[in-house]
């Protein structure tokens, strides 16, 4: 095993490997995944060394989080750190014929119901230990409180008053009595993150999408306003959901959807500048977000063990400082953003 070393998390007192696992893949995101290949996956972050795993509730309707539950339960608990999330509340499916697995190539047979409730926080919470097979997680994070999955500005704003209402309470109650210890809220767009600031006493973010090599908007405004709160930050989606890894290769894929003729050829661009200086274009992507100070870590997932072992090697791959600098120069990022 190789260390990561670890860095603390905002201000939940929690210290991350600074990669950790990200549990979306587990769930059949894009492709079936066999029980085998998904703890195969599962030990080999753990031998290169990360001890930082995410999952939810949503990702395969419950399947990942058996998977990780089922891996991190034979390990000691100390080790590791845990973060899962609220906000949706799974029920079994009654027509397994006109089931529909939405965004997920497989998973498992159960129906999603956003709910942030009081009820609906605390149940999906136990839901989740019931899953994970543990007595605890870390860190507990609303899920998906913005316009990625409710579109409307009228769905967003019923749904956040229903977490300021009622919902809130139970996560207080839970990081108060030391149940989890630090509450955070997983984002996909911008202007979320001022949001939840405005108005409820969040400890960290896992950013989805708005801050990788592609894509520094938040620099303007959120990760200002994160650094004043002292708040953290973990980096979801460090491959920009696939092209940042692929390259510009046909059928590159950019915000979970395939990219635009813009974004590949912005990628062809980076992908020169890396190799002139011999850095391979994921290494690039997993270095750069950690150099922010309020970002704690990356979690970029697999489900292969080489895709680990592969992630393992790039995040130690020495990188010049010359190669951030000519992307500057070539307005491939944005000057005011913090390199490695």
């Amino acid at each position: 095993m190789s260390d990561i070393a670890r860095r603390r998390l905002g201000r939940t007192g929690v210290a991350v490997t600074g990669m950790g696992f990200g549990g979306a893949p587990l769930g059949e995101l894009f492709e079936r995944v066999g029980e085998a290949d998904a703890q195969a996956t599962l030990q080999a972050a753990w031998d290169a060394g990360v001890r930082y795993f995410d999952t939810a509730p949503f990702y395969g309707y419950g399947k990942s989080e058996h998977r990780i539950g089922g891996f991190l339960r034979e390990r000691p608990r100390k080790e590791f750190v845990l973060s899962t999330k609220v906000g949706r509340v799974l029920r079994a499916t009654r027509d397994l014929d006109r089931f529909d697995r939405g965004m997920w190539v497989g998973g498992l047979p159960f129906e999603v119901a956003f709910d942030y409730s009081y009820d609906g926080i605390m149940r999906s919470y136990e839901d989740s230990l019931q899953r994970l097979g543990l007595s605890s997680v870390d860190l507990l994070l609303i899920h998906d409180l913005d316009h990625l999955f409710h579109v409307t500005e009228e769905r967003v704003s019923a749904y956040v008053a229903q977490l300021l209402t009622s919902g809130w309470r139970a996560l207080d109650e839970l990081r108060d009595s030391g149940q989890i210890k630090g509450v955070g809220a997983g984002i996909n767009r911008l202007g979320a993150i001022p949001r939840f600031l405005d108005h409820v006493d969040l400890d960290f973010f896992i950013v989805a999408m708005p801050y990788t090599l592609l894509d520094q908007k938040v620099l303007d405004v959120e990760f200002p306003r994160c650094a004043e709160r002292g708040v953290g930050v973990v980096i979801g989606a460090v491959f920009a959901s696939g092209i940042l890894a692929t390259g510009p290769v046909e059928g590159a894929r950019y915000a979970y959807a395939p990219a635009s003729a813009e974004v590949l050829e912005k990628t062809r661009r980076i992908e020169a500048v890396c190799r002139r200086h011999n850095v391979p274009l994921p290494a690039a992507a997993l270095q750069f977000p950690l150099a922010h100070p309020v970002v704690a870590a990356v979690i970029p997932g697999g489900f292969k063990p080489g895709h680990v072992q592969s992630n393992a090697r790039l995040f130690r791959h020495p990188i010049p400082a010359g190669l951030w600098a000519d992307l500057k120069a070539e307005g491939l990022l944005r000057e005011d953003a913090p390199t490695p």
